[in-house]
């Protein structure tokens, strides 16, 4: 057995559908990941004026803000999915993650840390919406033989995106 990609995998990557879905999960994954550690690394060097013990309170806070959307919102995300067109559906998720990244900026800008906590929030949200649709789509844009490949791709694409943005993240606060 062989660690290098399987021939079909590198197919997969090659395919229009499957690639602009690789690409929106992986950039999606990356740009959760990049806001939530830039926004904790933030929290600990230079957004907070507050003691340590409340630094890590606000940490504690930011991971469930980030968290808790899923909790709330998986099961409607699921239904919105269920009855609306996949595509659009994405396009449409794909659209308010970047207003919600441009109002980030701008309170980033601003060190406007409760209200990066709120973006937070709604960025979690927006992920839990993501959710649903981004595990029922495979099988309508694949043949069954390639949903092992392509789940595998996917898996390991969003585990390097998280790797990335924590790295990211790490790497332009150390520039700053």
């Amino acid at each position: 057995m062989s660690l290098m990609p399987h021939k079909r995998q590198i197919t997969l990557l090659k395919t229009n559908g499957f690639k602009a879905y690789f690409s929106t999960q992986f950039l999606g994954a990356l740009n959760d990941n990049f806001f939530k550690n830039s926004l904790t690394l933030g929290i600990i060097y230079t957004l907070s004026t507050h003691s340590q013990n409340q630094n890590l309170l606000l940490i504690n806070i930011a991971a469930a803000l980030f968290i808790l959307p899923f909790l709330i919102f998986s099961p409607i995300a699921g239904q919105l999915a269920q009855n609306t067109e996949k595509s659009t559906y994405i396009q449409r998720i794909k659209l308010v993650e970047i207003f919600i990244m441009m109002m980030g900026a701008v309170l980033y800008v601003y060190q406007q840390i409760y209200g990066l906590l709120f973006i937070l929030f709604l960025m979690g949200t927006q992920s839990a919406f993501f959710g649903p649709v981004k595990y029922s789509i495979l099988p309508l844009m694949l043949k069954p033989r390639d949903l092992y490949q392509a789940n595998a791709l996917v898996e390991a694409g969003t585990f390097i995106a998280i790797l990335g943005g924590l790295f990211l993240s790490a790497f332009i606060f150390n520039i700053n």
